[in-house]
């Protein structure tokens, strides 16, 4: 059935893994669809030379796997930060990010408003105007290669809602789409059945997880607030074709998790809403 195909989340494997060793291993659990977080040292275009590129290539094609997106979730840069050198700093490793996209023929690339600070923050238009002319920047470089750019709504930028992704996708191209985390959408107390019948047909991507209502985290389904679904059936009512990429951020390093068995309980609880269990 469209729609409801899983992909797995490299995010948990971040620092304890590189991004094909990160592959390889969520391969090992069953998986043949991934996000791949763009992030030093996991996977970094400006640090990769040509065969490690072709490494990544080779084992997808070798495999039967595929990329359903990338995402650069903005842990230390800014597109729309004040000092220009960090926006063009910023959008350069998105062209990097865009040119590997296309090389290993992955269909999107995960775009965010960058962070803000919650003391005092430039005026909102000024990062409005930023972000819309840095992303717009990106477009142009994407053209004809294959890959779409997403928004992310994401609760510690400037546009944490649905709304303001849909608006600002609108301001910057018609070919501009929405990936929507209904965890970040839940967390802000937003309704992301509502939030889903209103993005429609830009809705291209889909993140999901879970998280207490006080402390923002990305963990197992089934630990927090998040209730997978009403949003598969919203998913259904608008026709949705795209993957739904569990972004269990449970992090390999520490000892005391496990982020195996909380991918396996996580794609379980989806299983029994109507995604498509595992193997």
């Amino acid at each position: 059935m469209p729609g409801t195909e899983v992909a797995a989340s490299t995010f948990p494997f971040l620092y304890s893994h590189s991004g094909l060793d990160a592959l390889k291993h969520l391969r090992g659990l069953g998986y043949d669809k991934f996000e791949m977080m763009i992030f030093p040292p996991h996977c970094w275009p400006r640090e990769m030379d040509a065969a490690e590129r072709r490494s990544y290539r080779d084992w997808l094609e070798g495999e039967g796997c595929s990329l359903t997106s990338f995402c650069y979730p903005l842990l230390d840069n800014n597109p729309n930060g004040v000092d220009k050198l960090m926006r063009e700093y910023t959008l350069d490793r998105y062209r990097e990010a865009i040119d590997l996209a296309a090389e290993w023929k992955c269909p999107y690339l995960v775009a965010i408003p960058g962070p803000v600070n919650s003391l005092i923050n430039p005026p909102t238009k000024w990062m409005v105007d930023w972000f819309i002319e840095g992303m717009k920047k990106l477009v142009d470089h994407a053209s004809g290669t294959g890959v779409n750019l997403l928004l992310e709504n994401v609760p510690f930028t400037f546009l944490p809602t649905a709304k303001d992704m849909k608006e600002t996708a609108e301001m910057i191209d018609p070919s501009v789409g929405i990936n929507f985390d209904i965890c970040n959408s839940v967390f802000i107390k937003e309704d992301p059945v509502a939030a889903i019948h209103m993005l429609g047909d830009m809705l291209k991507n889909v993140h999901i997880s879970d998280s207490g209502a006080e402390e923002f985290k990305h963990e197992r389904l089934g630990t927090g607030i998040v209730d997978p679904g009403p949003t598969f059936k919203a998913l259904q009512d608008i026709g949705y074709q795209g993957v739904t990429v569990m972004e269990i951020i449970t992090d390999a390093l520490d000892e005391n998790a496990d982020p195996d068995a909380d991918i396996r309980a996580s794609h379980a609880i989806l299983a029994s809403h109507g995604w498509n269990p595992l193997g």
